[in-house]
């Protein structure tokens, strides 16, 4: 879910192509979950599966979405999640029992012959088995992937800080929190998109977040920022009853440090807000890791993409066509600089 300060940060629309040239580190949960909520049967609610019951949605987006990245010149480089700290072990039960809830009512839903989908997505899990089928698929594409210590989007982060890469990608705002120069939202799920519920469209375009510019629009410091996060509540915390961005924001003003701010609000967490602020600001980071990019193999995308999970091969071809053209070659754009560059 991640922390929700969209309606106070600043950001930018853009056109894919003028993100060409750029290596991108990927919160890969953030962006497997994309695909696993939106690549499914609008009435039902189904994912996509083969013909032995796996699900597949997120391959799916993976091999498609990720192609079309390349295809504009950008470089991904996918980072998964380690192992979460331990006073996230709360929220992740919750999660675990709203999940569950939610494919009650999605069973419900169907037996009534109502709408489901959005009990369907409210209920997607992502297993281990789809985390390893994807690290497979991005090795047959030739693409890099580390796993992080910890939380991937601290690991995007440490990369994008160091150099390594030139933005984190994610839907969530927590690499901000992590002091994330530069943020992308919406890489994976640019084009049209219907409304949930509505017979509307609109355009998705990718947004750019820079660091530096929500601080001094906001005319706080990074640690202030993350003290927002806490009041709002993050992964690791619920946060301060009542308390939104703007209000979060006003009590920083008056309050700038931790201590200040916790003798103004009733903090009712079990989480000890020190140990999550120290976390955003000095979190578990792998500092070694290889970044290296290879020509997709044709056989073993199709091998995986159609003998394992049946794919139309004609399809799959076709896409590897895009990606073995495509690699290697970067469109000469002019970006006059959100990066400066």
């Amino acid at each position: 879910m991640g922390v929700s300060i969209g309606s106070i940060v600043p950001k930018k629309e853009i056109e894919l192509i003028e993100l060409s040239g750029k290596k991108i580190a990927v919160d890969s949960y953030n962006n497997l979950y994309q695909y696993l909520t939106i690549i499914r049967d609008r009435v039902t609610g189904e994912p996509l599966k083969d013909s032995k019951g796996m699900v597949t949605s997120h391959l799916s987006g993976l091999l498609y979405r990720t192609a079309n990245l390349i295809e504009f010149g950008i470089r991904p480089i996918f980072v998964f999640d380690g192992e979460p700290p331990k006073f996230k072990k709360k929220t992740i039960e919750a999660r675990q029992a709203a999940k569950e809830e939610a494919r009650e009512k999605w069973k419900e839903a169907l037996e009534k012959g109502e709408e489901a989908i959005k009990y369907a997505q409210a209920a997607t899990y992502l297993t281990d088995e789809m985390i390893e089928d994807s690290k497979k698929l991005l090795d047959a594409m030739g693409l890099p992937w580390i796993v992080a210590k910890s939380e991937g989007e601290a690991q995007c982060a440490f990369m994008c800080k160091k150099g390594s890469v030139d933005a984190t990608a994610s839907q969530d705002y927590d690499s901000l929190l992590f002091s994330s120069p530069h943020l992308v939202r919406n890489l994976s799920i640019t084009g049209k998109r219907k409304l949930p519920r509505k017979e509307i469209y609109i355009e998705v375009k990718p947004e750019i977040i820079e660091l530096q510019e929500v601080l001094s629009s906001l005319g706080i410091t990074h640690e202030q920022l993350i003290l927002i996060g806490i009041l709002i509540g993050t992964d690791y915390n619920q946060g301060i009853e009542k308390v939104g961005p703007k209000t979060a924001l006003k009590l920083i003003k008056e309050n700038k440090t931790l201590n200040k701010l916790l003798s103004k609000v009733q903090w009712k967490d079990e989480v000890d807000p020190e140990e999550v602020y120290e976390f955003f600001l000095h979190p578990p980071v792998i500092e070694k890791y290889k970044i290296e990019f290879k020509e997709p193999d044709k056989e073993r995308i199709i091998e995986f993409m159609v003998d394992e999970h049946d794919f139309s091969k004609e399809r799959i071809e076709k896409i590897v066509e895009k990606l073995q053209t495509s690699f290697g070659k970067e469109k000469q754009v002019s970006l006059k600089g959100w990066l400066g560059k």
